[in-house]
């Protein structure tokens, strides 16, 4: 069996691959069109995504999003896929080793991800990265009284949250805020701050919940849900959530990404 590394064309995609990039995109994590549509629109850009391609055919891709860490630059890299007669051929490692080096020479200071499974932090594991932060969720119903609660735009929450983000969290702004609002609605209140989307049969998801978690069962009564989870770093539920690898030597470590836009 020929291996990827006789075939090292990884390359920026180009307008031509798009269609391809989206069928691989669907047949791995089964997202609808509204999904992709407001990815491509909003977070996409072919200067931050890389692709391999298998005699002229896309065999994987990554994508990644800016953040920062104490003003320095990291990259949040998002939907690593395989096309699935590709797999067990080396693709991942290789578009992963490419994408450090361009990530390098771009002058990031690291590379944050989220894998999705004990399985995949394993892997990533394998290429440097290290687990660093785990997000905790909390389940409640509808409490009797209801919170005071404003909605707010995009920018303001981004603003609001430097304000609510812990020690080593990392800001995610611009167009990770822009496309987080094509999925969720932004909320702010006495001393906490939410990212939440309406899940329908009176649930709430809060994407995030800054600040104090014990308004919970209000901020449902408030937006008139029954019951809702709400992923915090300061819930009780605790589950692995994100791995890092520094491209920088001896910088500053993460302990907190809110957005894995899942």
């Amino acid at each position: 069996m020929k291996t990827v590394s006789e075939f090292p064309e990884v390359v920026k995609p180009t307008a031509e691959l798009l269609p391809e990039l989206r069928r691989l995109w669907q047949s791995t994590f089964f997202d609808g069109d509204a999904f992709l549509n407001a990815f491509f629109s909003t977070a996409y850009s072919s200067e931050r995504a890389r692709c391999l391609l298998w005699n002229g055919e896309v065999a994987g891709m990554l994508y990644w999003l800016d953040c920062y860490l104490d003003g320095a630059r990291i990259a949040y890299i998002y939907a690593v896929a395989t096309k699935e007669e590709y797999r067990g051929r080396g693709v991942c490692r290789r578009l992963m080793e490419d994408t450090h080096r361009c990530l390098a020479a771009l002058g990031y200071s690291g590379s944050i991800l989220s894998p999705a499974t004990d399985e995949l932090f394993g892997l990533y594991r394998k290429m440097g990265y290290t687990h660093i932060t785990s997000m905790g969720e909390l389940e409640c119903r509808a409490g009797e009284a209801a919170a005071c609660i404003s909605s707010v735009s995009a920018e303001e929450y981004g603003r609001l949250r430097r304000v609510f983000l812990p020690i080593g969290g990392i800001v995610q702004e611009d167009v990770s805020l822009d496309f987080l609002a094509t999925q969720a609605e932004f909320y702010s209140g006495d001393g906490f701050l939410l990212a939440a989307r309406r899940l329908g049969g009176g649930q709430l998801l809060g994407v995030e919940l800054l600040g104090d978690i014990s308004c919970a069962p209000s901020v449902l009564r408030a937006l008139g849900c029954e019951k809702g989870s709400f992923r915090s770093p300061s819930a009780p539920s605790q589950r692995p959530f994100a791995a890092y690898r520094p491209i920088i030597e001896k910088t500053a470590v993460p302990t907190y990404l809110g957005h894995a836009f899942d």
